[in-house]
């Protein structure tokens, strides 16, 4: 599997990765798409938006957005780190 983008955000990666992938071939492939793993997902994603913040990278995302923005987020008003969790927000 690879690293996360912030080297403190590795074992909450690793553990929602093994909790996504159980659900996954356990239950969603079997008909089951009630979502599990929330928790570690929220907490990883706080992990991974921390990082992205301290390194700065937020900036280099949104101007990234100005020229090729998602649609659904192409007239929105939110940050780019808002957009993120909206794009990757798993319910």
């Amino acid at each position: 599997m690879s690293q996360s983008i912030g080297t403190n955000c590795n074992d909450l990666k690793i553990e929602y990765d093994k909790c996504f992938n159980k659900w996954y071939s356990e239950k969603f492939l079997k008909g089951d798409v009630r979502p599990e793993c929330k928790e570690l997902f929220e907490a990883y994603r706080a992990c991974v938006l921390d990082a992205v913040k301290k390194k700065k990278i937020d900036k280099i995302i949104s101007d990234a957005r100005k020229d090729d923005p998602f649609p659904a987020a192409a007239n929105s008003p939110s940050s780019p780190l808002e957009d993120i969790n909206k794009h990757y927000h798993h319910e």
